[in-house]
């Protein structure tokens, strides 16, 4: 690699760095406890343990449930219906029109044996607070987009910093940490290393990440693409009224025979965003690590309880959910996620590195500085006094 190369590519990495390590650093520390979001609501009590009834307690309707939720809050409507993966409970969203907003809807947990409230979910907490810095630093989609930019960034600097390393290590063992000589040199070497170790790691989390913050618009893209097309036929049709919606729990049952071996993850209930005006959306699940994150839609009346359509969600949507619990390392249970929090400490260091180096770079020459990666790192460059 000539020397123009090189300050070609040193300039990237500079400034892609630059750019992006005050958003990233904030990103580490924040996606840290997200890590741990399970371990932390069951520590607090915000996920409480489901105790003192029989395993072979049968379950109750959903339908039943359905009502148990309504009857405390006269005047709203069911939106949604989730299942939790590893206890007898139920999330049953509530709110006072089919379409209403986020900030106006309630959410509860509900034992499926006992019909018991269990949990309310109203959006606070500090884990809710750290995910909505983390996601969109509270600016909505605006913000989730700025930092699907600085996702990006971060990736031109690791591909820029592999292409640096690999002229700078050429009279190194891997490893080496210089630590007999300056200061500068000895943070410069644990820099690369620990660049060198985190790379694939920080490079799923930067790509998944930057996947995440198109959440909105590619939920809008299957909104106006598929679901449009799976519910032509009904584009014209009422929401039913309360009076007239078939059975949530012969719903489920009916998508569930239409795909063997998967459960419901969650039903949207009709005129909402994730549905029809005239249908429940019973999304299911696999059974394996993997494919219980590849959803499958299924429509079903909402007034006659039959099954319209089912088809898989569209490559796009496939990837952001697979990355969704990828970015936080929800794949392999607490082992992963360990090993992400090390990981997570690993690029705080080097965020740090980075940034102490190139403070101490503001008054060194360019040349000299691409003089130090052309030779291996034989030659440090001296500062201007």
């Amino acid at each position: 690699m000539n020397r123009g190369t090189i300050r070609a590519w040193y300039l990237v990495h500079k400034w892609s760095s630059i750019i992006c390590t005050g958003f990233l650093l904030m990103l580490c520390v924040t996606g840290l406890p997200l890590i741990f979001h399970d371990e932390i609501d069951s520590l607090t009590g915000a996920r409480p343990e489901i105790v003192g009834v029989s395993a072979d307690v049968p379950l109750k309707s959903l339908d039943e449930l359905m009502r148990t939720a309504l009857s405390t809050r006269p005047g709203e409507v069911g939106l949604f219906m989730s299942f939790d993966e590893d206890r007898p409970v139920v999330n049953i969203t509530t709110g006072p029109t089919p379409d209403a907003p986020a900030a106006k809807m309630t959410t509860r947990a509900f034992d499926r044996r006992t019909g018991a409230l269990v949990g309310t979910f109203d959006g606070g907490g500090v884990i809710a607070f750290l995910l909505r810095l983390h996601t969109d630093m509270f600016l909505g989609l605006p913000g989730m987009l700025f930092l699907g930019l600085m996702g990006l960034l971060f990736f031109v600097a690791i591909v820029s910093g592999v292409v640096l390393y690999a002229p700078f290590m050429r009279k190194l063992a891997f490893g080496t940490v210089r630590v007999s000589r300056s200061t500068r040199l000895k943070w410069l070497d644990y820099h690369n290393l620990l660049g060198i170790v985190a790379l694939a790691w920080a490079s799923v989390v930067g790509v998944t990440g930057v996947i995440n913050t198109l959440a909105t618009p590619i939920i809008q893209l299957w909104q106006r693409n598929d679901l449009a097309e799976m519910t032509a036929a009904y584009k014209d049709a009422k929401v039913p009224a309360p009076g007239r919606l078939a059975s949530i729990n012969a719903a489920v049952e009916t998508a569930k025979a239409a795909a063997p071996g998967n459960r419901p993850q969650f039903v949207a209930f009709p005129g909402g965003g994730f549905s029809s005006r005239h249908h429940y959306a019973v999304f299911l699940q696999g059974e394996t690590p993997i494919t219980k994150r590849l959803l499958t839609p299924a429509l079903v009346d909402a007034e006659t309880g039959k099954l319209t359509a089912i088809r898989p969600l569209p490559w796009y949507a496939q990837a952001l959910l697979v990355s969704q619990p990828l970015h936080f390392g929800d794949y392999g249970g607490l082992p992963l996620k360990i090993l992400w929090a090390i990981l997570d400490l690993f690029t705080l260091v080097i965020l740090g590195s980075g940034l102490y180096l190139w403070l101490g770079k503001r008054r060194t020459p360019l040349d000299a500085r691409v003089r130090e990666v052309e030779s291996g790192g034989a030659v440090e460059p001296v500062a201007i006094a």
